[in-house]
């Protein structure tokens, strides 16, 4: 059976998706449970995101509601603002006078135009159904491929499908490490074959492209907001890892970490804290590295009007 991220107790996934008709795009909602802390940490040199100033440890609120991938580029961002009011709906948010405010961040990946229509891109109904979607979704069930932000991505400056991946990690003391990325990469696997020539080591063909990856690591370690930041920079090791060239100029590469609390670290010294967070936060790097290449393993063939996308490996 292959580790995902909701392998960590309570968190959740929806995927929401539309192609055909000029459409190749979609929207992926992380919800965690009520109370989850959150950080991030970008590092790509093309960003685009949404409330990711609220996650810096020095900030008010240290808590998650939900996090939003999608499709659509920045345009695509609107998305949020409906996960934003499902969240609302179940009364899931900072509580405020009058009633809540939920904090939502969100990144997205350059997918305009891949399915024909540069116009076809995530709107806000597509946030609300992917929040609905990872609420009422079976637990163990996380979609793979072609599906939620996933299913216009694409690898290798356009050369290949990307797609969505996941995998986890599960450490002595029952701390568990997950980790759902979003593989729309310039970069090509590192130390992988497509199985037509190439090298996946080289510089990939063709012109210069608008790409991102975009990852979700979840634990159910405690962590504080600066710790959670710490894994958040430590995980984007997992990318460097797993795809050449990563973190470009091109690039939008983004990483969310949340921690659920519902397992405490060893903190009797600060020697056995020390070793706790470098274990947790190695095995953070190594899940994104593990669900980089699950996306692009997934990834499916898909051929639009406005050309073909191979799967990696694919004859």
């Amino acid at each position: 059976m292959t580790s995902k991220i909701t392998d960590v107790p309570g968190i959740r996934v929806g995927h929401v998706q539309r192609t055909g008709d000029g459409w190749l795009s979609g929207v992926t909602v992380v919800l965690p449970p009520p109370g989850t802390v959150g950080s991030v940490d970008v590092r790509g040199g093309g960003p685009g995101t949404h409330e990711t100033d609220a996650l810096d440890p020095t900030t008010l609120v240290p808590t998650v509601d939900a996090v939003v991938l999608t499709g659509g580029s920045a345009f695509g961002l609107v998305t949020a603002h409906g996960a934003q009011r499902w969240c609302e709906e179940q009364g899931r948010g900072f509580a405020v006078p009058g009633g809540v405010v939920p904090i939502v961040p969100a990144a997205a990946i350059f997918d305009l135009g891949r399915g024909g229509d540069f116009a076809a891109r995530p709107d806000e109904a597509m946030g609300y159904e992917a929040a609905a979607a990872a609420a009422s979704g079976e637990h163990a069930d996380v979609g793979r491929g072609n599906v939620g932000a996933g299913t216009g991505a694409v690898i290798g400056r356009g050369a290949f499908k990307g797609g969505v991946g996941t995998a986890s990690i599960t450490l002595d003391g029952g701390v568990v490490v997950g980790a759902l990325a979003v593989v729309n990469a310039l970069g090509m696997p590192i130390g992988a074959s497509s199985g037509r020539g190439e090298s996946a080591n080289s510089e990939p063909a063709g012109p210069p492209a608008l790409n991102t990856t975009l990852v979700v690591v979840a634990t159910n370690a405690v962590l504080d907001p600066a710790e959670c930041k710490r894994t958040a920079s430590a995980a984007h090791a997992g990318l460097a890892r797993a795809l050449s060239p990563s973190h470009t100029l091109a690039d939008g590469d983004t990483v969310f970490a949340l921690a659920t609390g519902g397992v405490a670290l060893d903190r009797s010294s600060e020697q056995a804290r020390q070793v706790s967070l470098i274990t947790l936060q190695s095995a953070a790097a190594d899940a994104v590295r593990l669900a980089v290449l699950d996306g692009v393993a997934a990834a499916e063939s898909v051929t639009t009007a406005a050309g073909t996308f191979p799967a990696y490996g694919a004859v």
